[in-house]
This record gives structure tokens, C-alpha cells and sequence, in this order.
């Protein structure tokens, strides 16, 4: 199993550095970015859109021909689109979700920006983002770009990785330590 998730990172490093090299040589680097944020939103809403990624089933020809008539309606560059068909010729979709998330890590390092992993109960105001960006760029004393995920179990509040370190005041945790607070003293 660890084998294997190695494989799939390296593999999505690889693909991700060359995308990343062909859009800064070509200064296409946030066109591309912003069209792998809005695929990665997709794959996150679409169960039939982590099927046909991920399907051993689904030839190379129906996986490509899908995945760029899906970036064609979204209106993705050029670029985004010939590296999804490449990745599809080449039987890599399944990899796509890590070449994503390692195009984004790139882009970031190279511009100093430190990415936050923010889960919330609910969507944030765009007030909430910008404060809540704000707050985290004053600690970490960087560029901070958030990535906001949605988790109603968590019933309010926020959990916020930022490197190692992990900030949780979701209300979730918060009823986990006064439950076994009052078991402890009962």
C-alpha cells in the first residue's frame, strides 16, 4: 500500500513540475492554476467525475475524450487541457487529484505563499475569508492562500492545518472534551 501511494505522488510530481515549467515558460502559471482549483472543486462535488478518473474500466480514448469536453465547457486554457489529455493517453488520470495538489504546493513555494487547509461547518462570507486570511497571513508572517473544505459534522467553528501545526476549535472537538470531562469526574 505505501509502495503504491509512492508511486502515485511521484508520479503526480512529475507530471505537475512539467505543467508547472510549460506555464511559467509560456506565463500561464495562474490561468493553469485557476483552472486545476476549479477541477479540483469539481472532483470534490462529482462522484461521477472521481468514477471516470479513477475507472480501470473506461479506455484511454473515453477517459480523454470526457475530461476534455469537461474542461472545454469550463472554459479551461489550452494548456490545462492538453495536460488532462496527456495524463488520460497515458492512463494517469487516477493520479490527477496529487498532480493538482502538487502544481498548486509549486506554485506556492515559489512565490513564498504558505497554503492553509481550513475545514468549516459551513461557507464562508467572503468577509469571514478575507478576516479569517488576514488572521493567518499576521501569524505566519506570509502570503497565505486558504484551502476552504466543508464539513458539517463539524457543527461550528473551524479546524485550520497550517504546515504541522493544527488549530481545531470546531464545536465538534469542543463537545468531545466536555463529554470526557464529565466522564471523568462522574
Amino acid at each position: 500500500m505505501a509502495s503504491r501511494q509512492t508511486g502515485v505522488s511521484e508520479i503526480a510530481e512529475r507530471y505537475a513540475l512539467a505543467l508547472f515549467e510549460l506555464a511559467d515558460e509560456r506565463k500561464h502559471l495562474d490561468d493553469v492554476a485557476g483552472d486545476l482549483r476549479a477541477l479540483k472543486a469539481m472532483l470534490a462535488e462529482s462522484g461521477d467525475l472521481k468514477r471516470l478518473v479513477k475507472s480501470p474500466v473506461l479506455s484511454r480514448a473515453e477517459q480523454g475524450e470526457a475530461i476534455a469536453a469537461l474542461l472545454k465547457r469550463a472554459g479551461a486554457h489550452e494548456l490545462t487541457r492538453n495536460f488532462a489529455a496527456l495524463a488520460a493517453a497515458n492512463r494517469r488520470l487516477f493520479a490527477l487529484p496529487q498532480m493538482i495538489e502538487a502544481y498548486l504546493a509549486e506554485l506556492a513555494a515559489r512565490r513564498g505563499e504558505v497554503t492553509a487547509q481550513v475545514t468549516a461547518a459551513n461557507k464562508l462570507s467572503d468577509a469571514q475569508a478575507k478576516s479569517l486570511t488576514e488572521a493567518l497571513k499576521k501569524l505566519v508572517g506570509a502570503k497565505v492562500t486558504v484551502d476552504l473544505k466543508i464539513d458539517p459534522e463539524l457543527l461550528g467553528g473551524l479546524v485550520v492545518k497550517l504546515g504541522s501545526k493544527l488549530f481545531d476549535s470546531s464545536l465538534r472537538t469542543k463537545l468531545r472534551k466536555l463529554e470526557l470531562a464529565m466522564k471523568g469526574t462522574g
